[in-house]
């Protein structure tokens, strides 16, 4: 797998990590999460887009979304939903789920520092007002870490699309390094040293990276996506040589000859596992880089054109209207706004 590409579309795309709460579980026991959408200001103010994950530290579980059949999770395993969708975590399947409040994260934040881990039996198991007891109790039904990981959900993120609603990784050997890791990061998001939140967001951000990885590496052979193409000798080259020169005036012959096919073998290889043809992906990761450069910067429109490629801000703002549905100064101003609080 071509891994700077990955690490390319994870710098632009803002991962970050934030939150961490271990839920110690009885023998019986389900929860309701609500989708990432409703909790996101709470969690990850300024996020895009939010996606919780849980880590089985001890014990077992199911994880299950609406409809679909249930998952079932052992120590060492991470379960990650990377739509943000509504799910539920249980001890067996059947139980009536308690539904997850924003009202208990809210009120984690008042709470003085350092804050003893969160604990829940499955006598008190209810989310609104959560109850502390010291790291290491617990009960005879198992731990879990619970987090959440924001990103930017446009104008592109080829990674977010070509993740499943739910994505499991089994524990790699016995998932003694996972679960020793969030262990870690559950104490380091509570302690009152210097740094702490900051060394759990980066635990937090490597775990996913290392989810990702090791689904990638689980996917079949004739399995499709932008991480199949990542994968894929001739497709990889391409998108390693997109991420790394988008301003370079690629067309499809250009790429075709680098992958070392012909034009259309290249082209019909390139759509069948990402998705896009080649020049309408060339097109939006140029929108997502402008789309970086946006928000993080206060650089006139015309020069941001010219750093992804377009001789012309006019034709830049063609291009850019066409993907994201508005100019680019307009655009500029809605997100700058919404993350600010400016109307």
């Amino acid at each position: 797998m071509a891994t700077d590409t990955l690490s390319d579309v994870l710098r632009t795309v803002r991962l970050r990590g934030a939150v961490f709460y271990a839920v110690s579980v009885g023998s019986e026991w389900s929860v309701e999460a609500p989708p990432a959408a409703e909790i996101a200001a709470t969690v990850i103010p300024g996020a895009e887009h939010v996606m919780e994950y849980h880590v089985i530290v001890e014990g077992a579980g199911w994880a299950a979304l609406p409809g679909q059949p249930p998952v079932r999770l052992a120590a060492g395993d991470v379960v990650v939903f990377p739509q943000g969708d509504s799910h539920v975590l249980c001890s067996a399947p059947g139980i009536a789920p308690m539904r997850f409040s924003p009202d208990w994260v809210a009120a984690t934040r008042d709470v003085p520092k350092p804050m003893p881990v969160a604990l829940f039996s499955s006598s008190d198991f209810a989310w609104g007002a959560p109850a502390c007891a010291p790291s290491g109790g617990g009960t005879d039904g198992g731990n879990i870490v619970c987090g959440f990981l924001g990103c930017d959900h446009g104008p592109f993120n080829p990674l977010l699309a070509a993740l499943p609603r739910l994505l499991h990784v089994p524990a790699d050997g016995d998932g003694a390094w996972i679960r020793h890791l969030m262990r870690q990061a559950v104490l380091a998001s509570h302690s009152a040293a210097p740094g702490g939140v900051a060394v759990a967001e980066r635990i937090s951000e490597t775990m996913f990276i290392d989810a990702i990885q090791r689904y990638a590496r689980q996917l079949p052979d004739h399995a499709t996506g932008w991480l199949a193409g990542l994968r894929d000798r001739h497709v990889g080259r391409a998108l390693a040589l997109i991420h790394e020169q988008p301003q370079n005036g690629w067309t499809v012959d250009a790429l075709a000859r680098a992958a070392a096919l012909s034009r259309s073998a290249f082209c019909e290889r390139f759509a069948r596992l990402v998705g896009l043809p080649p020049a309408q992906y060339v097109a939006r990761w140029r929108m997502e880089m402008a789309a970086t450069l946006l928000r993080q910067s206060r650089a006139p429109v015309a020069a941001i054109a010219l750093e992804v490629g377009y001789e012309s801000e006019a034709a830049f703002t063609r291009a850019f209207g066409r993907v994201v549905g508005m100019p680019p100064a307009r655009w500029r101003r809605s997100v700058c706004g919404a993350v600010h609080g400016v109307s």
